[in-house]
């Protein structure tokens, strides 16, 4: 059990001798705010820097261009994995501010969205505990992905002021509903940036990692009319603790999270081997993912990357159309984003590529417009 307060001495006695706590409990105690994250030798990220008004102001920054996501469980080719940047293309600092509080946040327009007639989809991506906007963009490789397909992608940055760690606040009752807390202030960003940027706001997604993972899915399920699908990846269930005690406890044996109220396509990547966060956590996503639709059929395939991870991936959809409910176990994969980059943290580079998987699935989603009006 993890120890929420210090235990004080007694004047006199010798402190007994105590065994150094787990990995996973050190863990457990990052993710939650009990201890500081110690630094990675990969962490080059630094914190985006923002204006002070509800508008952005955009000093720029350089970003990358990217090859069309594959459908099998490799990593895209091209440019993509090269990394070179699209000229035109651009990544800037921005803050957001409304009744609900106030984020920076850093947001990628590719060179390609200028060269389209159409407006450009959204994705919002929520970085883990520990990372920043930088460094989340670096792991993913989202950005590259996202020129070729003129995706802006918006990455808000939770501040140490909300965690000590800078996660999400995924179990705590004011953050994990409608119109209050961190999901508010998620769809106030998003409605902001659609509207500023004219993204279409019929294909409008939402990402994470971890703690991020776990409010993409508190967000997408309070704001079905505005999220057109969710991506989550190591994380767990909307409404699988409600304090941090229930918190540790889903995160080592699983939670089982509340049923939605709107079908909301989701994707869903776990490793087999995640000591942070129990893969039981990834099935009951999944399982709760699937309970607001009528029973679709069910299909699974096993794959493996070349010279890389096995992985299976399991589908839930209507005949041979599309995915409403796709889930990823990486075999031996542990807390990492499967397929990212080791200019980032917190990624496996050996795994299938989640990235260009869940752009895959999102673009193959969108709101209707009965639906975006609250029908």
């Amino acid at each position: 059990m993890i120890r929420l307060f210090k235990p004080q001495r007694r004047g006199g006695k010798a402190p007994r001798h105590r065994k150094p706590p787990s990995a996973l409990a050190s863990a457990v105690d990052v993710m939650l705010g009990l201890a500081a994250l110690k630094p990675s030798p990969t962490a080059k990220a630094a914190g985006p820097k923002a204006s002070a008004t509800g508008r952005s102001k955009t000093p720029t920054a350089p970003a990358g261009a990217a090859a069309k996501p594959a459908t099998s469980g490799r990593a895209a080719p091209g440019s993509a994995r090269s990394g070179k940047a699209a000229q035109g293309s651009s990544f800037r600092a921005a803050v957001h501010t409304c009744e609900h509080g106030e984020r920076r946040y850093k947001i990628f327009t590719p060179a390609s969205a200028a060269a389209s007639a159409k407006p450009p989809p959204l994705l919002v991506m929520l970085h883990g505990c520990g990372q920043t906007p930088d460094d989340f963009a670096k792991g993913t490789r989202m950005n590259l992905l996202a020129e070729a397909f003129g995706v802006l992608v918006v990455y808000p940055a939770q501040p140490r002021e909300a965690h000590a760690n800078r996660c999400w606040n995924w179990f705590r009752p004011g953050d994990q509903g409608r119109g209050a807390g961190e999901p508010a202030l998620m769809a106030s960003l998003t409605r902001h940036v659609i509207e500023r940027h004219g993204a279409d706001p019929a294909r409008v997604y939402v990402a994470g990692l971890s703690a991020g993972a776990s409010m993409a899915l508190i967000v997408a399920h309070a704001y079905p009319d505005l999220f057109a699908a969710a991506g989550a990846h190591s994380g767990l269930p909307t409404g699988a603790a409600h304090d941090r005690i229930s918190a540790v406890v889903a995160m080592q044996r699983g939670g089982l999270g509340l049923r939605p109220t709107a079908p909301v396509p989701t994707i869903v990547f776990h490793g087999s081997a995640d000591h942070v966060v129990n893969p039981r956590n990834g099935r009951l996503i999944a399982f709760r993912a699937l309970e607001p639709f009528p029973r679709l059929g069910r299909t699974e395939t096993a794959g493996q990357v070349p010279d890389g991870r096995a992985y299976v991936r399991t589908v839930h959809r209507v005949g041979r159309g599309r995915p409403w409910v796709e889930q990823w176990t990486v075999t031996g994969a542990g807390h990492a984003w499967s397929g990212g980059s080791s200019a980032g943290r917190f990624t496996d580079p050996t795994g299938p590529d989640a990235s260009a998987q869940m752009l895959r699935f999102f673009l193959r989603h969108r709101t209707s417009a009965r639906r975006r009006n609250g029908g």
